[in-house]
């Protein structure tokens, strides 16, 4: 069996292996090949030796060790009218952060700029030279796995069939991953409740409303990339067609669920009431700190959705639901709302052992996700191999 060396780091990185010994049991490679290898990642600065161990004669065999610090990656999760920013090590630990809100949709040509000059100024902050290996960038809607573009964001308009790598180059030439903003908080999942449930399902309730599905620990992103577009599917209404069966999404189309359960709707009808609030997160503080119409319209909003993920559920039968997004801000409320839905509408079956959880890292699973997707790219058994070709 002939293993590359970003195969053998693979095996290090993931705890399987922790010595020379210990690779050429796991792979049946000789020792010459396995030394060669591991010298090579052991000059390049991504693996360090660790402590001596006992020998059984000749040199002791030395363990081996991931050198988180061996580079970075950035992380950028870019909302409708905030973007998180961060520097990761090759952990995922993150060592510096920032966010800043911007114009409500605004477009690439508006949004890019700052991010690239707040990009530098995170480098800049962080000690020593490491190498950036991967950006990570997300964004609302449907994303083209291959081309790393946006094909279908209704949200954010003027984002579709733009390239953004261009705009990147002027910090980093190392490569981008572009995904789908609810994947992207599947992802962080990969690192946190899915290492306890290997089927989820995400949902993203914010100012829109998005679904990651992971199956097996693994995220499902479709064939082009839509799966989990849950906010755009037709809302359940009554069997009369109900007063919300006609209202507008931003989509284009009529009756979505993101009409009636979506931030964006909420901000609408709270404004219709004459108590207008600017974003859906300042909505979520009226409700954390106990006002009647803001947590029964997160309820409400809770309950809509678990009307079309009921559906899921059923389908799927996954083993757990995390809530993250701007409204899983005022958990118990939304979920009261979710729970009724979900349990009235699924099957037995579906529901007999399901469990519900907070996104594991709240409001900052976005750029824990955007991190991880970099990560997962630039540490590719297949990227570290041409890395080191390269030199």
């Amino acid at each position: 069996m002939t293993e590359s060396a970003g195969e053998l780091l693979r095996l290090v990185r993931a705890g399987r292996a922790s010595t020379r010994s210990d690779l050429r049991r796991l792979t049946g490679m000789s020792r010459t090949a396995v030394v060669t290898r591991v010298d090579t990642l052991l000059r390049a600065g991504l693996l360090l030796p660790g402590r001596e161990e006992a020998s059984t004669g000749g040199r002791p065999p030395g363990s081996l060790v991931f050198n988180r610090t061996a580079g970075v990656v950035l992380a950028a999760a870019v909302g409708r009218s905030r973007t998180q920013l961060a520097v990761l090590d090759l952990t995922g630990a993150e060592l510096a952060c920032d966010e800043a809100d911007h114009e409500a949709g605004a477009g690439p040509a508006t949004v890019m700029p700052d991010v690239v000059e707040r990009l530098r100024g995170l480098l800049a902050a962080v000690p020593g030279e490491a190498p950036v290996l991967g950006v990570g960038l997300s964004l609302p809607g449907s994303i083209d796995p291959a081309l790393g573009i946006s094909v279908d964001s209704p949200v954010v308009s003027g984002w579709d069939g733009v390239e953004l790598a261009p705009y990147l180059e002027q910090v980093t030439r190392a490569p981008l991953w572009v995904g789908n903003d609810a994947d992207v908080l599947a992802l962080s999942e990969l690192l946190g409740h899915a290492r306890t449930y290997d089927d989820l399902l995400v949902v993203k309730a914010s100012t829109g409303l998005g679904l990651g599905i992971v199956v097996g620990g693994e995220v499902v992103r479709g064939a082009l990339g839509g799966a989990g577009e849950i906010g755009h599917t037709p809302a359940v209404t009554a069997p009369d067609g109900g007063a919300d069966a006609g209202l507008p999404c931003r989509c284009g189309r009529t009756g979505c669920l993101e009409t009636v359960a979506a931030g964006w709707a909420l901000v609408a009808e709270r404004a219709a009431r004459g108590r207008p609030v600017e974003h859906v997160r300042e909505l979520v503080r009226l409700a954390q700190v106990g006002e009647a119409e803001a947590r029964g319209l997160l309820r409400e909003s809770g309950r809509r959705l678990g009307e079309t993920l009921a559906l899921a559920i059923t389908l799927l039968n996954p083993s757990a639901v995390v809530v993250g997004g701007d409204m899983a801000g005022a958990y118990d409320t939304y979920l009261a709302g979710l729970r009724e839905s979900v349990y009235a509408r699924s099957t037995a079956l579906a529901t007999r052992d399901l469990v519900f959880l907070p996104s594991t890292y709240g409001d900052r699973a976005g750029v824990v996700g955007c991190g991880a997707m970099a990560l997962e790219g630039a540490l590719a058994p297949e990227a570290v191999d041409a890395w080191l070709t390269t030199g």
